[in-house]
């Protein structure tokens, strides 16, 4: 159950030749490998390139007329190994992933890939999760393409441009014998634009073709002597091959313009940016005419010593505008200039920053610091006529941002049902105090976060359990936790983190964050997922695999009923059993569900049918204002109102109309002994008589109490002097 259905947008992917596709990105990308011919597309989701998977699941009729092999991989490293199929056979294939924690785990099968070499094309789509919009660490995919030499694409944010790259991606890999990567960055990938589209491809050699004709050859093996000579082919002759290819196809853009004495060069993917800086300066015009010429790299890797001498001739300075660091391309450039004697001066951290997003406001400032040295003309001319005021308007100084902006850390969402699993870790450590906790990737992770604050370290998908495993030995009689969820549990997390710790006689606590989805990326399906999938076989329980690789201490419990929880944890961390302990807490995706749910409730009220809605509030005269229950829960529902009392100041807790009717408010305020002002109400649609017979009875009772509540404070107020 994916964040988003692309069933009927997937129709566009049999638009024929000479017909105009419109629609997002990531879309277009799928047309495009259709286009292409491929023979097999493989994967593991994750931001921003999620939406290709999707789209793909989605598109399975269409990819199975074209015989078109597609499977949602285990992880991106079995996606990676896919690409074996195009190591001794012309299939083209491609495979995608979140860069660079999903290349981090692809990389064992990526050098393999690399020194073998391919005969098919081999295309790997990743999502470059750089900058404020990620959920990562901030690395860059280049260093992965320097270090095993494959070919890096980084396409201009154009629909058309993006598709062309993706067509180009195959031939160049078959043109040089070599895997290519292509970087999408993540509004690259969401943006929506149109290409005139061709016809579907059939692939010429398909899979069943190389089933009939197994072939095979030493030369490609990984292993010595053969290593040995695929690293001489890689420099002697793949690396040329690229080269030719990328010169004689112009995948490299040279635009001109009217400042011939400086020259601006960037990645592809940041010429949008650079474009709009430019234009916002009176330089450029939205149309892409710019008076000082631009190199764009649509190929970032290899680059081409060739063409920047080319570009470089006659100009005094180079801008270089690359993202993030070291700073690879300017590097490069200094040598390609020196050792062909030209002088021009290359300019790039410095004017830029060596780390961080290249904003607009950031490629702005670089502009014109390079402006300003080797073109101040220019900027003056641009002041004394006004353009600033009339173009441009003030950026807000980042303290000044500070303080306008607040912060808004990643969260739970509301009614998410690992919520109460974590307030019940928060009660048993005020119980029996604190416990070192390694935390993982996924929802969970929002746990490290205020109102929780649980979670010391994390060091990869799944890996919660291995990074906890130095403090697994139960020393001075206290028990560390280890969380991860069920993606990362199916992800590697089944074999490095409960397999090592049944292995290695662990005394530590495992919790199995259990919500049926893959849900931090969107909703897919894994393994565990409870649904019926065609052409997927998921209900596979986690407690059978735990227990099947000799975990013996293992306990089930519902998130939402938290003294389940509360109790399991007590019992993990205090028993006398010696060995690894697993708590598998299950509990819904709210987000999945609501998607499952909302529309069968729909459907039901519209034909009649009783349809009962739960939702929560407190009640403001009980409430102490205590806000126990916002700093144990963190409900985004939860908030505070001012107090109804006149006599008393602090505001009350208040649920909004975000409530999704999860309870878990209540359940906390239950489990922690905190105060009864939460209550619940049943919200009924097409009510049945017994219904409406109970609300006249329940009606007329508390109207009764109520009138008598009344007369006594008249009576009270009377009283009072």
């Amino acid at each position: 159950m994916a964040e988003r259905s692309f069933a009927r947008e997937v129709q566009t992917l049999k638009l024929g030749a000479g017909e105009v596709f419109e629609g997002e990105a990531i879309l277009a990308v799928t047309k495009a490998l259709l286009q292409a011919g491929v023979s097999y597309v493989g994967g593991y989701q994750g931001a921003p390139v999620s939406h290709l998977m999707d789209v793909l699941a989605d598109a399975r009729e269409i990819l199975d007329e074209l015989g078109v092999h597609f499977e949602s991989s285990a992880s991106e490293a079995g996606a990676a190994a896919m690409l074996a199929a195009s190591v001794n056979y012309p299939l083209r294939g491609a495979v995608t992933w979140k860069s660079t924690v999903g290349t981090n785990v692809a990389s064992d099968a990526l050098s393999n890939l690399a020194s073998a070499g391919v005969q098919g094309g081999a295309l790997m789509i990743v999502g470059e999760d750089y900058g404020e919009g990620a959920s990562i660490m901030q690395e860059r995919t280049h260093a992965f393409a320097m270090k095993s030499q494959m070919w890096l694409l980084d396409p201009r944010p154009d629909t058309a441009v993006i598709v062309d790259m993706v067509e180009r991606g195959f031939e160049l890999s078959e043109a040089s014998e070599t895997p290519v990567m292509l970087m999408l960055r993540i509004r690259a990938c969401h943006m929506h634009g149109s290409f005139v589209a061709k016809d579907n491809v059939r692939a010429r050699f398909g899979l069943q073709d190389a089933l009939e004709n197994p072939q095979r050859s030493a030369a490609r093996i990984i292993l010595p002597p053969a290593t040995y000579a695929q690293e001489q082919d890689k420099v002697l002759n793949r690396w040329p091959a690229a080269v030719r290819f990328i010169i004689d196809n112009r995948l490299n853009e040279m635009h001109a313009g009217e400042m011939d004495d400086i020259g601006i060069v960037m990645q592809g993917g940041l010429y949008n940016t650079v474009l709009r800086s430019l234009e916002m300066m009176g330089l450029a015009d939205v149309f892409g005419e710019s008076r000082i010429p631009l190199y764009v790299l649509n190929v970032t890797y290899p680059l081409v010593p060739e063409e920047f001498r080319k570009f470089a001739a006659g100009k005094r300075a180079l801008l270089i505008v690359e993202e993030g660091q070291p700073e690879y391309i300017e590097q490069s450039v200094n040598q390609f200039l020196r050792n062909a004697d030209i002088q021009t001066k290359v300019v790039g951290k410095g004017p830029l920053p060596m780390a961080g997003e290249y904003t607009g406001a950031v490629v702005s400032g670089g502009i014109k610091s390079f402006l300003a040295q080797w073109a101040p003309q220019v900027l003056a001319t641009r002041d004394s006529a006004g353009s600033a005021a009339s173009n441009e308007r003030p950026l807000l100084p980042l303290d000044e941002l500070r303080k306008a902006v607040p912060l808004r850390p990643p969260g739970l969402c509301t009614g998410c049902p690992e919520r109460p699993f974590f307030s019940a870790m928060k009660i048993v450590q005020k119980e029996l105090g604190r416990v070192h906790v390694s935390a993982d990737i996924g929802c969970h992770s929002f746990a490290t976060l205020a109102p929780f604050n649980i979670g010391a370290s994390i060091m990869g998908y799944g890996l919660g359990p291995a990074s906890g495993a130095a403090l697994s030995g139960g020393q001075g009689g206290k028990r560390s936790i280890s969380i991860m969820g069920d993606g990362g549990f199916w992800h590697n997390g089944l074999t490095s983190g409960i397999g090592n710790s049944v292995f290695n006689r662990h005394d530590s606590v495992t919790v199995i964050v259990d919500n049926g989805y893959a849900a931090a990326t969107g909703g897919q399906y894994i393994p565990s997922s409870r649904a019926e999938v065609k052409n997927r076989k998921g209900g596979n329980p986690i407690e059978r695999a735990v227990r099947g690789v000799g975990v013996d201490w293992v306990r089930t419990v519902h998130t939402y009923k938290m003294q389940e929880g509360i109790d399991a944890l007590r019992e993990a961390l205090t028993t006398a059993y010696k060995g690894p302990k697993v708590i598998i807490a299950e509990g819904e995706c709210e987000l999945n569900r609501k998607r499952r749910v909302a529309p069968v409730l729909k459907r039901m009220a519209q034909e009649g049918k009783r349809v009962v809605r739960q939702r929560f509030g407190i009640d403001p005269d009980v409430c102490t204002g205590d806000h126990s229950c916002i700093r144990l829960s963190g409900c985004p529902s939860l908030t505070i109102k001012p107090n109804p009392d006149p006599l008393r100041r602090d505001p009350v807790a208040y649920v909004d109309n975000s409530c999704v009717g999860c309870g878990v408010c209540g359940e906390v305020a239950h489990a922690a002994v905190l105060c009864p002002s939460f209550y619940r109400a049943d919200v009924i649609t097409n009510p049945s008589g017994w219904d409406r017979i109970k609300f006249l009875f329940r009606s007329y009772f508390i109207g009764i109490l109520q009138r008598r509540f009344d007369r006594r404070l008249a009576r009270i107020a009377q009283a009072s002097p």
